[in-house]
């Protein structure tokens, strides 16, 4: 879950908020309990602020970064993700 604090208490926080969201996940604001404002990394907020660029650079882009993070993707992890039958039977007259 989303860290969350109330607006008072990430002012009293800030520089110790702003260190987390460096390193992690984005940190909710509250205003009376509800959520306001969202604060999150430089690099979460470029990364969301770009521009459209199309199909094949967002797939470039995935693999760039899941090298990066050296994610490994295999075979298995798609092993049961589709349904392998031939589907109905249909009868034509």
């Amino acid at each position: 879950m989303q860290k969350q604090f109330s607006i008072a208490e990430a002012k009293n926080r800030l520089p110790t908020i702003v260190h987390s969201v460096e390193k992690g996940p984005s940190v909710e604001l509250t205003r009376r309990g509800k959520p306001v404002a969202v604060l999150l990394s430089i690099q979460e907020y470029e990364r969301l602020s770009r521009k459209y660029t199309g199909f094949w650079n967002a797939v470039s882009e995935f693999r760039r970064m899941a090298e990066d993070e050296e994610i490994e993707i295999s075979d298995r992890d798609f092993t049961g993700l589709r349904d392998l039958s031939s589907g109905r039977e249909v009868e034509f007259k």
